[in-house]
């Protein structure tokens, strides 16, 4: 989740069976300062930038691009209307063999994107891979070797990975209602319900740049978010925990957003740290985000705690796998894991 703009199009998002054919699928994408932007290119050689956020915006099986880069490809806009909702879709995008991105089944009006006014105008994206595309699939988000693949439905975990149940909202048929993934993790031994976000973005000020070490490019880097209320009861708690005033000012217009480092947090029963969070209003997640959620959530993790990880997410399974790669312990071991070499070679 970018906080770059706003959520929207969740209420048509509808669950769409995954494309998982029998080999698995390296996405092209670039991966910079710990996000992974898709850069699928067309037969005339231009390419798009979208940011891979599961909490990001969609529907219907299809991402997300902006005006402007529907005008610059050429593409065929059209309108979409589901029930009393109308919508401008682009029914397709003629992509280069081996630099295409995978298509969901039966997506809604046989549209492969939906078209925003406004995402990404001011980071300069060209969309985003979202909560309304990457449900049905299994993504490997392959932090430390920065790659993302598809994988096919044979795909199974590495013996050394740990399991985490993600929480998901649901239908009146048990199906996905929404597709934003509810992690747990704990904090001083206390969980803390978060949304899982490979999207969650940091503009760290000099301040916060200088005391969390946060890798930027442009300006722009990765964070994890957590709400006022529980970073006001862990800084109570633990006042030696380092406290930056004016650590990030992603939000433009608003006072510089605290920061916290939090010294080790448990997640998946992987033992990793320090973790710096970004402050958040409490509205943000426990009543905007939350309304999307399975439960009421207190903020995101973001790949400043999952760069760690070699991350598998598989939304029809509803779990996550993570595979320690580096600098992550056994939370029931004071020895740090050993390195399967099938992660280090298949990935």
């Amino acid at each position: 989740m970018s906080w770059l703009s706003t959520i929207w199009i969740c209420s048509l998002f509808l669950p769409v069976a995954g494309v998982r054919a029998g080999q698995r699928l390296q996405i092209p994408t670039l991966y910079e300062a710990g996000h992974f932007y898709a850069v699928p290119e067309t037969v005339a050689g231009q390419r798009l930038r979208l940011l891979v956020d599961t909490g990001g915006a969609g529907g219907g099986g299809r991402y997300v691009i902006n005006e402007r880069a529907a005008q610059r490809l050429g593409l065929k806009v059209m309108p979409c209307g589901v029930g009393d909702d109308q919508v401008d879709v682009v029914p397709i995008i003629p992509y280069r063999d081996g630099k295409s991105l995978p298509a969901s089944e039966r997506p809604l009006c046989d549209a492969v994107a939906l078209v925003s006014k406004r995402y990404g105008l001011d980071s300069g994206d060209d969309g985003v891979l979202g909560a309304g595309y990457l449900p049905g699939h299994v993504w490997t988000f392959d932090y430390p070797g920065a790659r993302l693949w598809l994988e096919p439905a044979s795909w199974r975990s590495d013996a050394g990975a740990h399991r985490a149940v993600l929480g998901f909202q649901v239908n009146r048929h048990g199906g996905l209602a929404t597709g934003f993934p509810r992690i747990a993790i704990e904090v001083d031994a206390q969980p803390v319900d978060l949304l899982l976000d490979t999207g969650a973005t940091a503009k760290p000020t000099v301040a916060g740049e200088r005391a969390s070490g946060t890798p930027t490019v442009h300006g722009i880097g990765v964070t994890s978010y957590i709400t006022t209320n529980v970073f006001d009861r862990w800084h109570k708690a633990h006042p030696d925990w380092r406290v930056v005033a004016d650590g990030d000012d992603l939000l433009t217009g608003k006072h510089a957003a605290r920061l916290i480092e939090v010294p080790e947090i448990a997640v998946a029963g992987w033992k990793v740290g320090p973790v710096w969070f970004t402050e958040r209003p409490d509205a943000n997640f426990r009543k905007y985000m939350s309304q999307w959620m399975d439960r009421p959530i207190d903020g995101s993790l973001g790949a400043n705690a999952l760069d760690h990880f070699v991350m598998t997410l598989d939304y029809p399974g509803r779990v996550a796998w993570f595979a320690c790669v580096q600098s992550c312990r056994a939370a029931d071991s004071d020895r740090p894991p050993s390195i399967h070499s099938s992660i280090k070679s298949s990935r």
